[in-house]
């Protein structure tokens, strides 16, 4: 069985690559804009990770990321940005529920490194 993935991400270019990528490497993709529509999938169809951006046109990663884990505790989410900041800038108790950070600037590998790791 194909492992399933959401990725939340108000820009569609970046859902699209997202989406492509993760196909290609053998992942099912949900890609959604906005965490209405990540709730909606996490509660009908959940995914074995989440990838969510730092800024949403209709919530911030930091408010997803507790909503996630209010949802689905154990549910590994990677944190993706183009907002250049350090980790450990991270507000600690939203830190430690994110299983890994990866700016949008890194190259694709790196990101497809840590889906392999957490989603397997």
């Amino acid at each position: 069985m194909t492992k399933h993935l959401l990725t939340i991400d108000d820009e569609a270019e970046i859902r699209e690559l997202l989406r492509e990528a993760l196909t290609a490497a053998g992942y099912r993709v949900s890609a959604v804009a906005t965490w209405a529509e990540a709730r909606e999938i996490l509660r009908t169809d959940p995914p074995v990770l989440v990838l969510t951006d730092l800024q949403l046109v209709d919530s911030d990663g930091f408010e997803v990321v507790e909503q996630v884990k209010v949802l689905q505790p154990a549910m590994p989410i990677i944190m993706l940005t183009g907002v250049l900041m350090d980790p450990d800038e991270i507000p600690e108790e939203v830190g430690s529920k994110i299983a890994a950070y990866v700016p949008k600037t890194a190259p694709l590998k790196d990101l497809l490194q840590e889906v392999k790791r957490w989603a397997g």
